[in-house]
């Protein structure tokens, strides 16, 4: 797996395409295995902080115990028909890392957003990476660009 500092010294244009995706609306969401396999979406807000992918979740939460159980998701930014046609969509897939310490981070989102939670307050995942894709729309084409860990960027039309 790769962190998402790797998938962006290789792939600069796309991961800046895609954390713009995330950044028009903070909120996401994130696929994740219950315990019987089966997918649980939940909402998620991603962050790209120093370099990573990471996320907090409320703790206990059962996203949360799903991650520390398997850690393999989806994430999906919010997506409209609109959105497809004015900016594009982006997803990002691979496994979850639980942080245990969180003051690094805690600090540095405090310095960006001026919100500090408790470290009891959340879970924090950080994010490797396996398969970034973005999606536009080129005139009357979708235009899908899926990179994969040690196979680089595919691109793909439909019309």
């Amino acid at each position: 797996m790769a962190t998402w500092a790797e998938f962006t010294a290789e792939q600069p244009e796309m991961a800046a395409f895609v954390q713009s995706r995330f950044a028009v609306d903070r909120h996401a969401l994130i696929a994740t295995l219950r315990r019987d396999g089966s997918p649980r979406i939940s909402g998620v807000e991603p962050d790209f902080s120093r370099g990573e992918l990471w996320a907090g979740m409320m703790p206990g939460s059962l996203k949360s115990r799903d991650l520390q159980r398997d850690p393999r998701f989806a994430l999906h930014c919010m997506s409209t028909t609109a959105s497809m046609t004015e900016g594009g969509d982006a997803k990002v897939s691979g496994t979850a890392e639980f942080f245990a310490d969180k003051e690094l981070y805690l600090a540095e989102l405090f310095e960006r957003t001026g919100w500090r939670p408790e470290p009891a307050e959340l879970d924090l995942f950080r994010f490797d990476v396996h398969e970034v894709v973005q999606l536009t729309v080129e005139g009357d084409e979708m235009v899908v660009l899926s990179w994969g860990e040690g196979r680089g960027v595919r691109r793909v039309t439909r019309k």
